[in-house]
């Protein structure tokens, strides 16, 4: 049975975007795919965080997801919070296109990301490697530009 989701991302600004989560089964890995806009070109921050709680901005999401109590890192590092995905990367025209597999975020189960919000970061994720207190917290990543809570998808 192939679980889908959706997150409609929007922000204060110029960026929002559209992402679409599927996933075969329960333990196959997740595809996220579908593009962001708006963004300055290069890479940006994108997470899943833990609360499906906007009602203040992207500020009420509170912080990555981590139902595991692992430090930052990338999306390829073994030790790493459940909700790190890495960078995605905007291109000149200020778009970035995703198309991303990802073994440790599920749709299904005790951790899925259902109802948790997904962040779009202002700045590039250094994926726990730089150096300070905050890169093991959130990859230094900046501010959050849009946000938007995973739902559930026909």
């Amino acid at each position: 049975m192939v679980i889908k989701a959706v997150c409609v991302l929007k922000g204060a600004g110029e960026a929002s975007g559209t992402v679409f989560f599927e996933q075969e089964n329960d333990s196959a890995p997740v595809k996220l795919t579908g593009e962001i806009k708006g963004l300055t070109p290069g890479e940006h921050g994108f997470h899943v965080h833990a609360f499906g709680d906007n009602t203040n901005g992207c500020i009420s999401a509170g912080p990555h997801f981590n139902p595991h109590n692992k430090t930052h890192a990338g999306p390829t590092d073994e030790n790493r919070h459940v909700g790190d995905l890495g960078n995605v990367t905007a291109a000149a025209d200020n778009v970035a296109k995703l198309d991303i597999m990802d073994k440790m975020i599920t749709l299904a189960g005790q951790y899925s990301i259902i109802g948790r919000t997904m962040v779009i970061h202002e700045k590039a994720d250094d994926l726990g490697k730089g150096g300070n207190d905050e890169s093991l917290k959130t990859g230094n990543a900046g501010g959050r530009l849009a946000c938007g809570v995973i739902g559930i998808a026909q």
